[in-house]
């Protein structure tokens, strides 16, 4: 296993002291990349011979080991995608996607701690508090997802999205008991991360969806779930975090179920009513809907008698 791998295994087994040395390592890799065993302890607030003991507890030879594992981390981590479309492509490239994405699903929802689970859900469904939800653009599918199928089981869910100039001005009405849900991956958006930071201090608990024990995103999250997105080609797969989106807002539409029937009725009702959608529920058109028909065997043209709009002359 890899040095992320190994401390979501100790993780419930961790002393205080150890879990100290672990927010280093998730907040600030570099420290452990880069720094010596005195500096990881200085910057953990604990000693030299804690730090070794907790990289042997974690199935290494000592600090160099550990050490050497962290490096090799952030260089996969800082791999872009221009790096990587260079690699030669897979012969069996359909094999391996299908490989790919199946193992990021199941990875990603075999990580799901049942606690930290029933504690996320609390606070996604408390319609009490606001909900905010914050994605990296790499990951901003994924948001998108979570927010748009929240928002269609509780009121008071904003996306913010855009410049920094315009998620700070989105944001600008989280108060403290809101929700913000982070969320991304290697390499990381430094303005996401400051801005998770700033709501951690403004006394919001953060949910964090990233990849890694090492991302800074852990550091000071109220519950945090980790995305497998590893990808076949030279982008990293959404497949995992739609996956665990997917899995949030279900269990959060289990707990609502009381409430949510309404607010997806009154949905449901401005949908009909504004002929928005094509075809309603059973199959049918919408009120209001104009089809364009054509007999299978008539060719498409720019104009002419071949097309008809249903409805006009």
């Amino acid at each position: 296993m890899n040095v992320i791998e190994r401390i979501m295994a100790h993780a419930e087994r961790l002393t205080s002291t150890e879990r100290k040395i672990a927010e280093v390592l998730a907040g600030e890799p570099q420290a452990v990349a880069f720094g010596t065993v005195a500096q990881v302890a200085s910057r953990a607030g604990t000693s030299g011979p804690s730090v070794v003991r907790l990289a042997v507890k974690l199935g290494y030879e000592g600090f160099v080991d550990l050490q050497a594992d962290v490096q090799a981390e952030l260089a996969r981590q800082l791999g872009p995608a221009r790096d990587r479309i260079r690699q030669r492509p897979p012969s069996d490239l359909l094999a391996r996607v299908e490989e790919a994405e199946q193992d990021n699903v199941l990875q990603t929802l075999h990580a799901i701690n049942p606690v930290a689970l029933e504690a996320c859900v609390a606070l996604l469904s408390d319609r009490n508090r606001s909900v905010w939800v914050l994605a990296g653009e790499v990951m901003s599918p994924v948001g998108a997802v979570l927010a748009g199928q929240l928002g269609q089981l509780r009121e008071r869910v904003t996306q913010a999205s855009g410049s920094e100039v315009a998620v700070s001005r989105a944001l600008a009405g989280l108060e403290a008991g809101d929700a913000l849900v982070a969320i991304d991956i290697r390499r990381y958006e430094r303005s996401l991360v400051s801005v998770a930071r700033w709501a951690i201090g403004r006394g919001a608990a953060v949910i964090a969806l990233t990849d890694s024990p090492l991302s800074p995103l852990v550091a000071g999250a109220h519950q945090t779930f980790f995305v497998s997105a590893r990808g076949v080609g030279p982008f990293d797969s959404l497949t995992g975090g739609v996956a665990l989106a997917n899995a949030l807002v279900g269990a959060v539409a289990a707990r609502l179920r009381e409430s949510a029937p309404a607010r997806l009725d009154a949905i449901e009702a401005a949908w009909t009513a504004t002929g928005a959608l094509v075809a309603d529920p059973g199959g049918g058109p919408m009120a209001g809907d104009e089809r364009i028909t054509r007999s299978p065997a008539e060719p498409v043209t720019d104009a002419g008698p071949e097309v008809q709009v249903a409805g006009l002359p």
